[in-house]
């Protein structure tokens, strides 16, 4: 988890927060497969942070588009992976052996 948090942007975490909640109301709300969440996660993850690198960053140059763009997607694979990780530590912690 620790090599994770080294890579997602701090004022992002937030966003990863969000993410598990709104996995948790899909569940809860079946209006998905379960198997469904996580990549459904990913791509509101993208989008979520595509709006915070887009609001922040300046985009005068192709260059600063791309960076922003791929910053977009790693960002917000990122935090919905730390999501979903965060959602099976509870998970595990709850079970039985």
């Amino acid at each position: 988890m620790e090599q994770i948090m080294n890579y997602v942007k701090p004022e992002l975490i937030v966003v990863a927060v969000v993410l598990y909640f709104i996995g948790l109301g899909f569940k809860k709300a079946q209006y998905f497969a379960d198997k469904h969440i996580p990549a459904i996660l990913g791509m509101l993850g993208v989008l979520l942070c595509a709006l915070w690198v887009f609001a922040n960053c300046p985009l005068s140059t192709y260059q600063e588009i791309l960076m922003a763009v791929f910053t977009s997607i790693v960002q917000g694979l990122l935090v919905a992976g730390l999501s979903v990780y965060v959602n099976q530590l509870f998970k595990q912690a709850k079970k039985q052996e």
